[in-house]
């Protein structure tokens, strides 16, 4: 019995051996394959803005737009003045947001003014490149440019209707602006190019943060002038006078996404995306747009930008 059993064992190895020879594929155990993970997903693109409604409304639009495009964003706004901002960008908190073309010439890269808007955007883009490895898209049509406002009552009452005329009571008049106004370098340059009275931007002046503050403390009569912006809806609205820079100081403010390299090198689509927006925002179109913020109707900037967008065609 036992012979018997080894006989067919010594057979069996056998047969294996003569499979084998004959490429007859070897009986192995496949190891199981690890369970692959699933792909991650893409970090949202984070949109920060400035603390006005005109930066944030561009902001919020800019965050449709790319939604729309399919990419998932973050919204960081109301951070702060300029310095505020930039820091964020600079230091990855945000990965872009809308800036204005001088600001970023005059405040930031700390250049001379330049009076034509290629040249200031093309300067920008060199700088931001070069410094912060940022870049700039393609900026609108309107011109935010700084300006100075009064009631028309009050300039009327004083005979004032160009920054010139304004020198001579600068000494005396209350100006309300944002806390930075007095020491950026184009509030500098304005001071000396008309020869103001340093009270101007010193003791006579009142830091009002926002716009719609601002506004309200010049109709209040607590200001005698206001810190203006060329779009601000409540030029029209208010049926405000708008001073005359007769002496052609200010540049030109054309507003853009600022964006970090890396971000936009992983997200080509963005710049395709915005610099299709920015031709739709014109002087007009954004003066509207802030007053139906910060005027009577006080709408929700996040419904003024998506119906805009919607009425344009840009978004569902």
């Amino acid at each position: 019995m036992v012979r018997s059993i080894q006989m067919l064992l010594a057979f069996t190895t056998l047969v294996g051996v003569l499979l084998t020879a004959c490429g007859a594929p070897a009986q192995t155990t496949q190891p199981t394959a690890a369970p692959q993970p699933a792909p991650a997903e893409a970090a949202p693109v984070r949109i920060g803005s400035k603390n006005f409604t005109e930066a944030i409304l561009v902001a919020e639009m800019y965050a449709l737009a790319l939604e729309n495009a399919g990419i998932r964003v973050e919204r960081k706004f109301n951070l702060g003045a300029t310095p505020v901002a930039h820091t964020a960008l600079v230091n990855g908190e945000i990965d872009l947001y809308p800036e204005y073309t001088s600001t970023g010439l005059l405040e930031v890269l700390k250049q001379a003014p330049i009076s034509d808007a290629r040249a200031i955007l093309e300067a920008v883009r060199k700088g931001y490149e070069e410094q912060f490895k940022l870049t700039w898209l393609e900026p609108s049509p309107f011109n935010n440019t700084n300006a100075l406002a009064m009631t028309r009552q009050r300039a009327e009452e004083l005979g004032i209707r160009t920054y010139s005329d304004l020198v001579a009571r600068s000494g005396e008049l209350k100006l309300g602006g944002p806390p930075e106004f007095p020491e950026r370098e184009d509030t500098k340059g304005l001071m000396a190019a008309y020869g103001f009275d340093p009270k101007f931007i010193g003791d006579n002046f009142v830091q009002l943060d926002t716009g719609a503050l601002r506004y309200e403390a010049l109709m209040k009569g607590d200001i005698d002038v206001v810190v203006a912006f060329g779009t601000d809806g409540q030029i029209n609205g208010l049926g405000l006078a708008l001073l005359e820079d007769d002496k052609n100081y200010y540049p030109i403010y054309q507003i853009a996404p600022v964006i970090r390299q890396d971000t936009l090198t992983a997200n080509p689509i963005i710049a395709e995306t915005l610099n299709k927006l920015a031709p739709l925002l014109t002087n007009d179109v954004m003066s509207g747009l802030n007053w139906q913020v910060d005027g009577p109707e006080k709408k929700e900037i996040a419904d003024v930008a998506r119906t805009f967008l919607q009425q344009q065609g840009f978004i569902k």
